[in-house]
């Protein structure tokens, strides 16, 4: 097998051409900044990207560190990147509706995705995806996606359920904060954790098991740490300036009554 080949990965080629068309018409009626668009094709690029190209390879049959760099494009880098591309019309009029309005409520959010990032990184879970790359593998992508849409939402966006941006901020230190353990365990574990990739067709790259598994534990947890931590610095900043700028109470405001 070659390990640099392109996965023509038919439910990727259908699905993100769909996706972007769509979003292309509904620019008619939502425009949206140059900026945002670029945003949404940037992250149909990436999904692309990690779908057709041998970085699908390699994840499927070879790398346990090349399968979590797929898992994050797919859980955080391409749905902030869409979730942001949304002119902010657009998300209203999505938001509006109930499975949207209900799935980007943020306590909803924030446990799906965490509780979904969790399940498929249990061994027995995880492996079992991989012996099945056409159902099971799929699912889990697709989850991905959709938890991770649904993650930046609240963030990104005013509607359906506005944020002021000290709850932003905590909201994302928590999903940092929560998730960081997956990639950790990963990178101190003393043995490999997944058997799948124990049985790869040859250690490309000279790469032994646990190392990596070292490797992906390390660089998922470093590039969680920078996504989310330059987001949350963001929303602090905002946060801050906001109590700078609220007036402040003054104790002549409040007058008592004679009796």
């Amino acid at each position: 097998m070659n390990p640099y080949a392109w996965s023509w990965n038919p439910e990727a080629l259908v699905a993100v051409p769909a996706l972007t068309a769509a979003y292309l018409l509904a620019l008619r009626r939502f425009p949206a900044s140059r900026l945002r668009i670029a945003c949404f094709l940037a992250a149909a690029g990436l999904v692309l990207a990690v779908t057709i190209t041998p970085v699908e390879t390699i994840a499927l049959h070879y790398l346990l560190s090349v399968h979590l760099l797929q898992n994050v494009v797919l859980a955080e880098w391409a749905p902030a990147l869409a979730v942001l591309g949304l002119p902010p019309a657009l998300a209203a009029a999505l938001g509006a509706r109930r499975p949207v309005a209900a799935l980007t409520r943020p306590a909803v959010a924030l446990t799906a995705w965490l509780a979904n990032y969790m399940l498929w990184h249990l061994p027995w879970v995880y492996d079992a995806a991989l012996e099945r790359p056409h159902s099971l593998l799929h699912l889990e992508h697709v989850l991905y996606l959709v938890t991770g849409l649904a993650l930046w939402w609240p963030v990104l966006h005013d509607a359906p359920h506005r944020l002021a941006a000290g709850p932003r901020a905590g909201y994302l230190f928590a999903a940092f904060v929560l998730a960081s353990p997956v990639g950790l365990l990963m990178a101190l574990l003393p043995e490999a954790a997944y058997s799948f990739y124990e049985g790869a067709p040859e250690r490309l790259w000279g790469l032994s098991p646990l190392t990596d598994q070292q490797i992906a534990g390390v660089t998922m947890t470093s590039e969680q740490a920078v996504v989310f931590f330059a987001a949350f610095a963001v929303y602090f900043v905002r946060f801050l300036v906001e109590q700078d700028a609220a007036p402040e109470d003054s104790p002549r405001t409040a007058r008592t009554h004679p009796e």
